[in-house]
């Protein structure tokens, strides 16, 4: 098996990981199907209000790809079709009931074509949760991949332990890497921590990453295995997903519940949670929050969640939720010029490094302060520190302000998503949404280049 050490990354340490156990199932009675949630898709509704919906029926679907199917994961009655300003579809929701009756669904047969297995993944609603490369959006499934890239660990701050998450499940992960291997060549990703059961898997090309956060990223192992360039494709897909698909290979039933992590500084009990995508976030974190002040949950991870609100519903790509503090009671003397034993700092400004130095476990209580506004950007060599990729971050950045397309294809646009430059954003002085600006020149250049 190949390693590949990155020198570059950072790893934040904040405080509340899980442990490894997991306290039950927590679905909710209604489960929302948000539309947001999957980027690229222009959503067609094929349920109405009163609607009775087994498992695996549609409830939307892409206007421009018909076979794109965005399935219900329950039994129940469509309860509200929500939509917002201009008839824009907001989510969908189902009160479920117990029943686990499923809709009529084609099997997925190994020996049949590459056409027949990829219509049988997206029957089963597989293909809303497969994202391509260029643009971070939901793949096209008429474009076939050259590549398709699996992750089988997560390095974001507090991330769920797949080894543990998946525990089991290993002949499901085979399963599901197979029927990918028949569309196309499939990159199969681990750490060097990754149980041996989980690494060991055929078909697939398996490579070991060694290296702080992103090294978990699909992005950073697409840079280094198998570059996008113009005119080319490459999927990427969770690996609690490819599980997912491989039990419903090896079962015929579609289950589509998901082990995720409860996570964060807040959480009384941080553990693992069997629930399900589109359960409010509320009802799974109801009665493990410490309320000791004004807290925010959000709906992934740290660095590339969402804040979530009063009814917010969980995210099909979220493998975890996490609990901070808002930090907006928190007075400290003199701010960051006073020296801290209780802060963290990817430079040296406190006195992180010698704490880690000292103590391998020590963590630290994050908020939700950014601690300044936006100024100007100045290219300054920090996001470069943190950017494992054979990308020029800064620079390819002002591109993206610019809205220069020349510039952006030149510098490696096609191959980046969002959440390859969040550390940037962790990181930057100049505190630029760069996130926002990332999402949004990638969509700008969807819209003038397809």
């Amino acid at each position: 098996m190949n390693t590949i050490k990155l020198k570059k990354g950072l790893d934040i340490l904040i405080s509340g990981a899980a442990d490894e156990q997991n306290i039950g199932e927590i679905i909710s009675k209604e489960i929302g199907i948000v539309t947001d949630y999957y980027e690229g898709i222009v959503p067609k509704v094929a349920v109405k209000e009163g609607d009775e919906v087994q498992i695996g029926s549609p409830v939307f679907y892409d206007k421009a790809h018909p076979e794109l199917k965005i399935v219900s994961p329950v039994c129940g009655k469509v309860k509200e079709v929500a939509r917002g300003e201009r008839r824009k579809l907001l989510y969908i929701l189902i009160e479920r009931n117990e029943s686990e009756s499923q809709a009529e669904l084609p099997a997925i047969d190994m020996n049949s074509g590459k056409e027949a297995i990829l219509n049988a993944i997206l029957a089963a609603g597989f293909g809303a949760v497969i994202r391509q490369r260029p643009y971070d959006v939901i793949a096209n499934p008429t474009v076939m991949p050259k590549s398709i890239f699996v992750s089988a660990f997560d390095s974001a701050p507090l991330a769920p332990d797949y080894g543990f998450a998946l525990q089991g499940k290993e002949k499901a992960i085979q399963a599901g890497l197979t029927a990918l291997s028949k569309i196309a060549k499939v990159y199969y990703n681990v750490s060097t921590s990754t149980p041996a059961s989980m690494q060991s898997m055929n078909d697939v090309t398996v490579t070991a990453f060694e290296g702080a956060h992103p090294a978990g990223n699909a992005g950073v192992q697409i840079n280094h295995l198998d570059p996008v360039n113009k005119g080319e494709t490459v999927w990427t897909m969770n690996v609690q997903d490819v599980a997912m698909l491989g039990n419903y290979i090896l079962t015929g039933k579609l289950d589509l519940r998901k082990n995720i992590a409860v996570v964060g500084p807040k959480v009384k009990n941080p553990a693992y949670v069997i629930t399900m995508n589109g359960s409010i976030i509320s009802e799974i974190t109801d009665g493990n929050i410490v309320k000791d002040e004004t807290i925010r949950v959000i709906n992934g991870n740290p660095l590339t969640g969402l804040k979530s609100e009063e009814r917010s519903f969980l995210s099909p790509f979220a493998g975890q939720v996490t609990v901070i503090a808002e930090g907006d009671h928190a007075d400290e003397l003199l701010g960051w010029a006073m020296p801290r034993l209780n802060k963290f700092s990817n430079t040296n400004l406190f006195f992180t490094k010698l704490q880690k130095m000292l103590c391998r476990n020590k963590t630290f209580d994050f908020d939700a302060r950014i601690c300044g506004g936006e100024r100007a950007f100045i290219m300054s060599g920090e996001y470069d520190r943190v950017f494992p990729m054979d990308i020029m971050p800064e620079q390819l950045v002002k591109a993206m302000i610019a809205k220069n397309l020349d510039k952006m294809e030149q510098l490696g646009a096609y191959e980046v998503a969002p959440e390859d430059f969040a550390l940037c954003e962790f990181v930057c002085t100049s505190k630029i949404e760069t996130q926002r600006i990332v999402r949004e020149a990638l969509n700008y250049m969807r819209k003038e280049l397809e």
